[in-house]
């Protein structure tokens, strides 16, 4: 087991996710954009929004690759299974908690389920398990949270 590998494989997995989102957005299929998301927390400006997004994203997948790490290290194990099993985990945490409750909480430019119609706020709140974006945006992150624990596993486990 190595937490290089495990940060190396957070890299990869953030960009996959983040990609894999976009173009399931381009496909139709959700209308989530995790970049978009977090970078206007920080600007107004939708491009520059993106690409701070993005940049916040790399470095949440390198926090998140650590914390599997630690639970690699904690069950003495580390495989692209493993991995898989925790995106199960991970993707319940963020469209459970950290979208639902955290995010409109503190987002300034995102709106809650008490914002009023004098308030025009610039982002939709993803709503529980996301479907505020679309039916299919759950599955769509449950996939491409699988497909980062998995590559965050196997990273870890020297591929």
């Amino acid at each position: 087991m190595s937490v290089w590998g495990a940060l190396a494989g957070g890299a990869v997995g953030s960009v996959v996710l983040a990609s894999g989102l976009r173009i399931a957005q381009e496909l139709g299929w959700t209308r989530m954009d995790i970049p978009l998301l977090l970078g206007t927390a920080f600007s107004e400006n939708r491009s520059r929004a993106s690409a701070i997004g993005y940049g916040i994203h790399v470095v949440n997948g390198l926090v998140f690759a650590l914390a599997y790490d630690a639970v690699f290290a904690g069950v003495g194990l580390a495989t692209w299974w493993l991995g898989l099993a925790l995106g199960v985990v991970h993707a319940s945490f963020v469209g459970g908690g950290l979208a639902n409750v955290f995010l409109p909480a503190v987002h300034p430019r995102m709106g809650t389920p008490w914002t009023d119609a004098e308030e025009t706020p610039l982002l939709e709140p993803p709503g529980f398990m996301l479907l505020n974006y679309g039916r299919r945006t759950a599955a769509v992150t449950l996939v491409l949270h699988m497909a980062y624990g998995a590559l965050v596993g196997a990273f870890a486990a020297g591929l």
